[in-house]
């Protein structure tokens, strides 16, 4: 008996398959509540949240403000670390950059085939924003080859740096033509700007801006005076950022899965692990800056509640900072939806104020453009300047003081409206020199201020051809090689 239903289950199974039962197998396996095709807009969402989370916490948190001196470790551990100018290999966003590139590019390729003009130019201006940042961080890079592994590619040749930046005005410059501002986003998933793509436009701009003024000093080789003066003469052609409503910040929502990236930290992490500097307190102090009601925590010193850094870059001997003695994270930044920041409107008051100084026509004086970049940077985090702030001794703007006088003070105005912008500040010191940092006790005398990161040590064997190439065509994989916009 059991053999014969043994026997009926096999043949009822081989009917099946014969194809009585294969007729309808695709519409029983289909899920009909998931999308047939991927949209861009799927992928946008994705890209948006994993970029500035990955921002915030290991560019910005992880390198960044401890490099810069906004915060130092409150623990020594050895004769090394950020704040004593040692920058090891694979600390960058090398892997994590590159994969987000290839999610990039499959929004502008499905945008392309559906003729979707926003999606792809939304897709140009991360491409650039993130490569822009790639090779501000190394130098040369795979650029040109970097996207072929479906080519069979699988080892690109590195771009120089010059080349890099000559293709991100180009795409930056397409996209401002792509734009189409009366229309939106059809299949959705942009969670920075709603589907405004006006805003989007002026991002665009913005950050073609920015790039412009750091290869300022390459002007003869990419004509970047003429590409600097068309934004800033034809704001209806090239618009850009006009008020803190158009800067481009994901505001974290704080439901799932949109979260501060620091929302999870343990608590004895968040406010033990890192104290402000004295560098970054005592300015905030001196001016009596409200955006410290924001960022730091207080500490009691004599009965006063007041806000008190350590030293940066101090020696490897030094005991461990004592917890409750100094200002900190606030706790409430962990769960801040403000840290989401890839550009800000105070950064292009500055950039304005920057090219005032150097004689281009920006439309209002270096003084305005410097006081409307704080008053944007204090809006940003929800506070107000004072009504006396700008004729303080430490805010008062140099009318009357050289060009390189009034551009430390600007710069260091900048540093603070950069906090928690990805790697900027670092990007934006190496450019300028401002602003100028106190070297720590501790630094070994043969560390220099890093000028770049080292490549990832796995290229070595991924790619180490194209590696060695690059490495000596720079003059070398060391933190003290200057990249061609800093020679």
């Amino acid at each position: 008996m059991k053999n014969n239903i043994l026997y009926t289950l096999v043949f009822a199974g081989l009917v099946c398959f014969s194809g009585a039962c294969t007729k309808k197998f695709e519409e029983i396996n289909t899920d009909p509540n998931r999308p047939k095709t991927v949209t861009p807009g799927a992928i946008l969402n994705q890209v948006q949240y994993s970029v500035v989370t990955a921002h915030a916490y290991t560019a910005a948190w992880g390198l960044t403000q401890e490099l810069m001196q906004m915060h130092a470790p409150g623990i020594s551990t050895g004769g090394g670390g950020i704040h004593r100018y040692e920058i090891l290999p694979n600390t960058g966003l090398w892997s994590t950059y590159y994969g987000i590139l290839t999610n990039i590019e499959d929004i502008y390729s499905i945008a392309d085939k559906s003729n979707e003009n926003n999606y792809k130019a939304i897709a140009l201006v991360y491409k650039c924003w993130i490569y822009a940042q790639l090779t501000d961080l190394y130098g040369s890079i795979p650029y040109s080859e970097a996207m072929k592994a479906g080519e069979g590619n699988f080892k690109p040749s590195f771009d120089d740096q010059k080349n890099i930046y000559e293709g991100i005005f180009s795409d930056l410059e397409r996209a401002n033509e792509l734009f189409e501002v009366t229309k939106g986003l059809t299949s959705g998933g942009d969670i920075v700007y709603n589907a405004d793509i006006m805003k989007w436009k002026k991002f665009c701009n913005s950050l073609k801006l920015r790039l412009l003024l750091r290869v300022l000093k390459r002007e003869e080789e990419l004509n970047i005076s003429d590409r600097i003066d068309a934004i800033l003469a034809n704001t209806s052609m090239y618009p850009v950022f006009e008020s803190n409503t158009d800067e481009a910040i994901l505001k974290f929502t704080g439901t799932n899965p949109y979260f501060n990236p620091f929302h999870n930290a343990r608590q004895l992490d968040w406010s033990e692990t890192f104290y402000f500097t004295k560098f970054f307190v005592d300015k905030l102090n001196d001016d009596n800056d409200p955006r410290r009601t924001v960022w730091m925590t207080t500490v009691e010193v004599n009965g006063q509640a007041v806000y008190r850094g350590i030293e940066s870059g101090y020696p490897p001997s030094h005991p461990i900072y004592v917890a409750g003695m100094n200002s900190t994270y606030s706790t409430a930044l962990k769960t801040s939806p403000l840290l989401g920041i890839m550009m800000s409107y105070a950064e292009v008051e500055f950039i304005k104020a920057e090219l005032a100084i150097k004689g281009f026509n920006t439309g209002k004086p270096a003084r305005q453009h410097y006081e409307d970049g704080i008053n944007a940077s204090m809006a940003q985090w929800g506070v107000t300047a004072p009504g006396d702030f700008y004729s303080r001794s430490g805010i008062l703007y140099n009318e009357t003081g050289t060009a390189e006088e009034q551009l430390s003070q600007v710069m260091l105005q900048k540093y603070y409206a950069l906090f928690f912008t990805d790697y900027q500040s670092w990007f934006e010191k190496r450019r300028t020199g401002y602003p100028n940092l106190p070297r720590g006790s501790g630094i070994p005398p043969e560390n220099t201020f890093p000028n770049r990161l080292p490549y990832p040590t796995y290229l070595q064997s991924l790619n180490n051809e194209h590696l060695q190439a690059a490495i000596s065509e720079i003059g070398g994989d060391k933190t003290s090689t200057k990249v061609w916009w800093q020679q």
